[in-house]
C-alpha cells in the first residue's frame, strides 16, 4: 500500500511507515494513491463479517504484510456482533457499540493496536490522542497492558460524560490521561504541536490513535460493508448512510467503502450546533465557528481533521461533494429526535439520535435509511434518563469503572506545560 501527504505529495510512504508516523509533513494526512476495487460485490456480502473483512483490508494490505498476517490482525481485533436493528419501515440502526468500550471506535482502536504490535516489534512508542469522548476509552482499552507502549489521552475537562471519562481514565499502568481545561478543539491543537516538535517526536517515539491514523480508518470500512450486507439480505436497495459526524473520520471510511465498490447512495453527515461541514456544503465557505458545548458532546468540533480527506476521495474518484448532505440539528431537535425515537420503541442517546432524525428531513420515498448508532445509550446515562425521564440500567463494563477513581492530571491549553508533562511522565 503506497500512500502520499496530502499537504507534500512528495512525500510518499507504505502502510507500516503511515502507521507508525499517524502524520506526515506539517501535519499533512497520508492518503493512498490508489483505492482498490473489489469484484463480485454479490459473493463478497454474502460472508459473514469478519472472512468478509478479510478480503476488504487484504485489498489494501496483503501486498505490504501478506494475506496471513491480515486475517490474524482481523482475528484479533473483530470479536463482537455488528447488529442492524429495524426501527421503523423507512429506518434501521447499525450498533456499533457491542465492542468492550461499547462504542465503535472500538474497530478502529483494536485494528490499530494489533497493526502497532505486528509493525514495531520491540520498539518503543508513546500513542498520543486527543478524544471528544469514546476514543480516549477504546484507545486506552486496545493498548492497555502492552508492553513497549504509552499512552497519553488528553480530553476536555467537564465536556464529556462522567461514564465515558471512567473508561479510560481510571487504569493507569501504561495509560496516562490529561484533562485540560478548554474543548476538544484545543486538545486537538496540542496533539498537532506536539507531533510539530522534534524534541517529542523524536525522543518519545510518537504516534496518534485518533482518525487522522490511517489504520483505524482501514478497520471502519468494514463495517459499512456488514450495513449493506444485512440491509440486502432484507432485500433493500438505494440505502443511503447517515453518519454521526464530529472529527469526520467515520465518513471518511464510509465513501472509501464506496469507493472501492460497495452500493450506498449517498451519505448525510450529521452534526449538532458545531456546523462547520454543513454550512460549507451549503456555501462553499469554510468558516469554523468557537466550538460549543452540546449532549451531543462527541461531536463537538468545529474544526474536523479528516475534512481534507473526504474532499480527496470525492475528487479521486470524480464525485460531487454533493454526495454528501450536512444535516445540523439544534439542541432542541437533538431533544425531540431522541424522544421520537424512544417513543418508537428504540432506546437510544443523542448522536445516534441526531443521525436519524436527519434521515427523517430527506429520505426519498425509494431509498432505505441506515443510521449508526455509535454509542451504547448507558455511556451517555445522564442525557438520556434526563431527556427520557427513566433510569438506565448499566451494562457490565460501565458499572465495572462508575465507582473507580479519576486519575487524570490537569492542565490548561498550554502546550509547554504539556511538554513538560509528558517528558516527566514518559520518558
Amino acid at each position: 500500500m503506497e500512500l502520499y501527504n496530502l499537504k507534500h505529495p512528495s512525500q510518499v510512504v507504505n502502510f507500516s511507515q503511515a502507521v507508525q508516523l499517524g502524520l506526515g509533513k506539517d501535519r499533512g494526512l497520508f492518503f493512498p494513491t490508489s483505492i482498490p476495487v473489489l469484484a463480485d460485490m454479490d459473493a463478497l456480502l454474502a460472508l459473514p463479517f469478519a472472512e468478509r473483512s478479510k478480503k476488504v483490508l487484504g485489498a489494501w494490505l496483503a501486498d505490504e504484510l501478506g494475506q496471513d498476517s491480515v486475517d490474524i490482525l482481523v482475528d484479533k481485533a473483530f470479536t463482537f456482533d455488528v447488529p442492524l436493528v429495524k426501527v421503523d419501515d423507512k429506518r434501521a440502526c447499525l450498533e456499533l457499540f457491542h465492542g468492550p468500550t461499547l462504542a465503535f471506535k472500538d474497530f478502529g482502536a483494536r485494528f490499530m493496536a494489533q497493526c502497532i504490535g505486528l509493525l514495531a516489534g520491540n520498539k518503543k512508542l508513546t500513542i498520543l490522542t486527543a478524544t471528544s469522548g469514546d476514543t480516549g476509552a477504546a484507545v486506552a482499552d486496545a493498548f492497555y497492558g502492552l508492553d513497549n507502549v504509552n499512552v497519553m489521552v488528553l480530553y476536555p475537562k467537564g465536556k464529556i460524560s462522567e461514564l465515558q471519562e471512567k473508561m479510560f481514565t481510571t487504569l493507569g499502568q501504561n495509560i496516562h490521561t490529561v484533562a485540560v481545561t478548554s474543548d476538544f478543539d484545543a486538545c486537538q491543537h496540542l496533539v498537532k504541536q506536539a507531533f510539530d516538535d522534534s524534541n517529542i517526536r523524536e525522543d518519545l517515539a510518537l504516534n496518534s490513535a485518533n482518525s487522522i491514523n490511517i489504520s483505524r480508518l482501514l478497520a471502519q470500512i468494514c463495517y459499512y460493508f456488514e450495513a449493506v450486507a444485512q440491509a440486502k439480505q432484507a432485500g433493500q436497495d438505494d440505502i443511503v448512510l447517515s453518519v454521526p459526524s464530529g472529527n469526520f473520520g467515520n465518513l471518511t471510511a464510509g465513501l472509501f467503502a464506496k469507493a472501492m465498490g460497495l452500493p450506498i447512495k449517498r451519505f448525510i453527515a450529521a452534526t449538532n450546533s458545531n456546523d462547520t461541514v454543513p454550512r460549507y456544503l451549503v456555501d462553499g465557505e469554510w468558516q469554523p465557528h468557537k466550538t460549543v458545548a452540546t449532549m451531543s458532546n462527541a461531536m463537538d468540533v468545529s474544526e474536523p481533521s479528516n475534512w481534507p480527506r473526504v474532499e480527496a476521495i470525492c475528487a479521486q474518484m470524480g464525485w460531487p461533494l454533493s454526495l454528501v448532505t450536512g444535516v445540523a440539528l439544534s439542541e432542541f431537535d437533538t431533544r425531540a429526535a431522541l424522544l421520537q425515537l424512544y417513543q418508537a420503541g428504540y432506546q437510544s442517546e443523542p448522536h445516534a439520535a441526531i443521525a436519524a432524525h436527519a434521515l427523517t428531513i430527506g429520505l426519498e420515498s425509494n431509498e432505505t435509511g441506515i443510521f449508526l448508532g455509535t454509542a451504547h445509550p448507558a455511556k451517555f446515562k445522564d442525557v438520556v434518563d434526563r431527556e427520557l425521564s427513566i433510569n438506565l440500567s448499566l451494562p457490565p463494563e460501565l458499572a465495572a469503572v462508575a465507582q473507580k477513581d479519576i486519575l487524570s492530571a490537569q492542565l490548561p491549553a498550554d502546550f509547554e506545560q504539556l511538554k513538560s508533562h509528558m517528558f516527566a511522565v514518559l520518558k
